[in-house]
Order: structure tokens, then sequence, then C-alpha cells
């Protein structure tokens, strides 16, 4: 859950074949809502969008949202896209996320609670090709902005290099034991997707926004491979908290390559951090020096 109280900028890339969304036709920049309330990413294929129900009335509780006025009436409409990945095949598919666990998700974003890495949120049932997916987190600077990814791995394909054990999106790191890798079942599923949120300071028009997201794509083509295949749904998002005043094209340049970066480096972060479990296999076991 990532929230924004006071609103965001917003712009969506969707890459996958087979996504499963809600609200991203509104964050293409020809649509009239400039600013999103809170991002959801979520377990549980396409029931799992439930949960988006109870971030909104969350919100509204708070109220956060879109200001609707008319005769006798003022309400407050918390805008709120939302991603979700195919998990069904792990553990118990009929645990998937509800209204309450998105309330949930809403008060423990506000608590600065569930900051971790790794086999937790919706990324519990997340996989990576042969291995056990999960969440994960990487940041720059950018000039004086921060930027942030924030990425559920879930990707029908590898992360790990089957004839040399390294991983694609940090070869530097130790390789992994080949054999052991081989000697793994295939994947349950090519029903997969990875999703996230990149978010950052600067002030970026909506336009903008849009480009950092479609960027940052190319941090999940570099980890993953394939990536963007007919059965993943990958989707980003572009959140800002500026005033939308918009950036040069250089520093827009600048926070497109660090957008990749971080998706790369959050997506090697989910996969290292990631713990045993649901009968899935980590990389960790496959090598003690990560």
């Amino acid at each position: 859950m990532v929230i924004a109280p006071k609103g965001a900028i917003a712009g969506v890339d969707v890459r996958g074949g087979g996504p499963g969304t809600r609200e991203t036709d509104l964050l293409e920049p020809h649509n009239t809502v400039q600013a999103v309330h809170a991002v959801a990413l979520c377990g549980g294929s396409a029931f799992g969008l439930a949960a988006a129900d109870g971030v909104m009335t969350a919100l509204e509780e708070r109220g956060i949202g879109f200001p609707v006025r008319g005769p006798g009436i003022e309400l407050r409409v918390p805008i709120v896209p939302a991603a979700v990945i195919f998990d069904l095949f792990v553990g118990d598919p009929h645990n998937r996320p509800t209204s309450s666990d998105g309330a949930a998700a809403v008060e423990n974003a506000f608590a600065g609670a569930d900051t971790a890495s790794g086999s937790i949120g919706a990324g519990m049932g997340a996989t990576a090709g042969k291995l056990r997916g999960g969440f994960g987190q990487a940041s720059r600077r950018v000039d004086e902005y921060p930027i942030a990814a924030a990425i559920v791995a879930n990707p029908v394909g590898e992360v790990v290099d089957p004839e040399t054990g390294r991983l694609y999106g940090r070869p530097s790191a130790a390789a992994v034991d080949v054999d052991k890798l081989k000697k793994l079942a295939p994947a349950a599923t090519t029903l997969n997707t990875t999703i996230g949120v990149i978010a950052t300071t600067a002030p970026l028009t909506k336009a903008q926004a849009k480009r950092v997201a479609l960027a940052a794509h190319d941090g999940l083509a570099r980890a993953v491979r394939p990536a963007h295949s007919p059965f993943d749904g990958d989707t980003l998002f572009a959140l800002s908290s500026g005033d939308g005043s918009g950036v040069s094209d250089e520093l827009l340049t600048q926070l497109c390559a660090a957008a990749a970066d971080c998706v790369q480096d959050a997506i090697i972060d989910a996969i290292t951090s990631a713990s045993p479990g649901l009968e899935l296999h980590t990389l960790r076991e496959l090598t003690d020096e990560l």
C-alpha cells in the first residue's frame, strides 16, 4: 500500500499481456483526474482488486479524496488505482485479499508499519520462475529529489541465468549452484505478474509521470528474462508528490534512468529477501554468499 493523503500526480504503464488492474485509464495524460490518493498492490489475482474498496472506505473516513459537491451533498471520493498478481497456485487459493485487508493496509501505512522486504504482503505468494518471489524496495537520489521503487516480483521469467547461475539483475553477485537450480521443479503456472510503484518528490507533470513509468520497465527487463510476456500482467505506476509544475528534459532523463535502476534493484531485493515457505524454494537456499 502506497498512500498519498494530499494527492499525487500519477502515471502508469502496462506492458504485460494479462494485467489485472483498476483505475488505470484515468491516469492517462489526456484524462481529467490529476491526482491519486493511494495505490494498492495486491495478491489474489482479480479477486484481490476487492482490497481497493477497503482502501477507499478507510481514506474516505479520514476525509481524503477528490471533493464532490452537489445540492446538500459533500463527499470525498478517494482515487485508488490498483494492480494484482496471479498467485492462486501458491498456498490456499481461497485465501485472497478482502476489503478489510485493504482498510488494514491503509492503517498500517499511516502508522509506518510493515516496511520490510521479502515474503510479506502481496509478495507472500509470489514466485520468480523456479524460485520464490516477494516484495522489494530500492531508492536513489537525483539532484535534491529522492526516487524509490516498491515492487512485487512475481514474474513468469527467470531471475537467474541457468547457464552461469548469476542474477540477471546483479551479475556481480555470487553465482548460485547451477546443478541445484536445474533440479528444481518448474513453476506451477505461467500466469504471473510483476507490479509496483515508483515514487518521487520531483514535481512531475502527469505526462512526465507516464514517461517515468514507461522507462521504469527497463529495470524489469534487465532483472527478468523473458519479461512482459503474454501471460504476465506487468504494471508499473509512477507517483509524484510535487506540485505538477514539471521538470526539465535533462532532469526527467535522469529520473527515468534512476527509476529503471530502482526497479531492477527492488526486484533483486525481493528475491534475495524471500524466506522459505509454501513449498517454494528461495535463492538463499542455493548459495550462502548472497
